[in-house]
């Protein structure tokens, strides 16, 4: 019988952090240090916006964009957060998840053999992605001396001919790595003078500890080059609720929306009413839930300095990167005898890379308690290493 199955997907791997989940599930009474989801319920006010729209019977699809009045929304917010002005109607779309809005994004800006620049430690499914776009990966290898920051000299190094696309991931997915003002403006320079692209994954905006965030997309010469991707699942604490968004130049729009019509049709309606309200009248519990994660980041560097487990300090998301490689184990390794020895789970740094290789991605969208406890098992367990 002939092969029913497309090569090109047989030759992409699962995903390094499902794998080691589907081993912690085994294992009773673990302490999961692994996912990378708010610990916090979405707000009341939110959720009652969602359960409202469904009493008045509001369950029919949206437009493909998107409900209208989120739009409006978006546009508001990223004009008052980033002074970024998008045209709701034709440079907004509301997604099913960030996790859509980079597929599509790849999707309406790849022809096939064009190169993707993907920065690494990051998040899992860039590489996957670009390849199903039919994208020729292209892995920076971000260091820590520079604390996993994106420089001018790596991205020109980078650059080909056949450069078509840079993805930018920070806030970053695992190493909590920022980019600063002044890192962007020596990249864009970069970007402009090769004429390249740029799709700037901000999903953890909201989620900073030291200046606030800046998006390239706000520098002069970038919005035109740039599709800004963010949504509400880690600042709003609604993961479940599978939204997110992108704003991008009208032309790059027209083609994503193209896509998302005939792949989605559109993303789900009572979590598009709750959006609004999220935009509306969030801001509170945003800052709340980032005062809360900034407590526990600061707790566990604190932690790490006691153990003498080296960390550069991180500045966003919900993550550290401690380096494990004073231990002589790969982070496989590691991270498989903390568990069966401490049940303590965290993710090897290789699910994020090869260059993720002798670092551990462990996150803090969890308890302090939760925290305390996992900490001392990992001091019991890096005690008896040394030993």
């Amino acid at each position: 019988m002939r092969n029913p199955l497309a090569d090109k997907i047989v030759s992409i791997k699962p995903s390094g952090i499902r794998k080691f989940f589907d081993i912690v599930n085994e294992i009773e009474d673990a302490i999961s240090l692994g996912v990378g989801e708010p610990d916090f319920d979405t707000p009341w006010h939110v959720r009652d916006e969602g359960i409202y729209s469904l009493e008045r019977g509001r369950t029919f699809y949206t437009s493909n964009a998107g409900l209208k009045e989120l739009k409006v929304e978006i546009a508001r917010y990223i004009k008052r957060t980033q002074g970024i002005s998008y045209n709701e109607d034709k440079e907004v779309i509301v997604t099913v998840g960030g996790s859509e809005a980079i597929d599509i994004a790849l999707r309406a800006m790849i022809n096939p053999g064009e190169q993707v620049l993907i920065p690494q430690p990051s998040y899992v499914s860039y590489e996957p992605c670009a390849i199903l776009a039919g994208a020729e990966p292209v892995i920076i290898e971000l260091k820590e001396e520079n604390e996993f920051r994106l420089t001018a000299k790596e991205l020109l190094d980078a650059v080909t001919d056949k450069t078509k696309v840079l993805i930018l991931p920070f806030p970053n997915n695992p190493t909590g790595a920022i980019m600063e003002q002044k890192d962007l403006e020596a990249i864009a320079e970069v970007i402009i003078e090769k004429d390249i692209f740029v799709i700037s994954d901000e999903i953890y905006a909201e989620l900073t500890y030291k200046d606030k965030h800046v998006s390239i997309a706000s520098l002069p010469g970038m919005q035109e080059r740039c599709v800004l991707i963010n949504g509400f699942s880690k600042a709003y604490a609604m993961t479940g609720w599978r939204l997110g968004y992108a704003c991008a130049p009208a032309a790059i729009m027209e083609q994503m929306l193209k896509i998302h019509q005939f792949a989605i049709m559109c993303a789900p309606t009572t979590s598009q009413y709750a959006a609004v309200e999220a935009l509306r009248n969030g801001d509170e519990d945003v800052a709340m839930m980032r005062e809360a994660y900034n407590q526990r980041r600061k707790f566990l560097m604190h932690s790490f300095k006691e153990m003498g487990l080296s960390c550069f300090e991180p500045y966003g998301a919900f993550y550290v990167f401690p380096c494990i490689k004073e231990f002589g184990m790969t982070s496989e390794e590691f991270a498989n005898r903390l568990l069966a020895e401490e049940k303590v789970a965290v993710v090897p740094g290789t699910a994020f890379g090869d260059c993720g290789e002798g670092f551990l991605r462990i996150s803090y969208a969890y308890s302090l308690e939760s925290l305390k406890t996992a900490l001392e098992k990992i001091r019991d367990f890096i005690t008896r290493l040394r030993s």
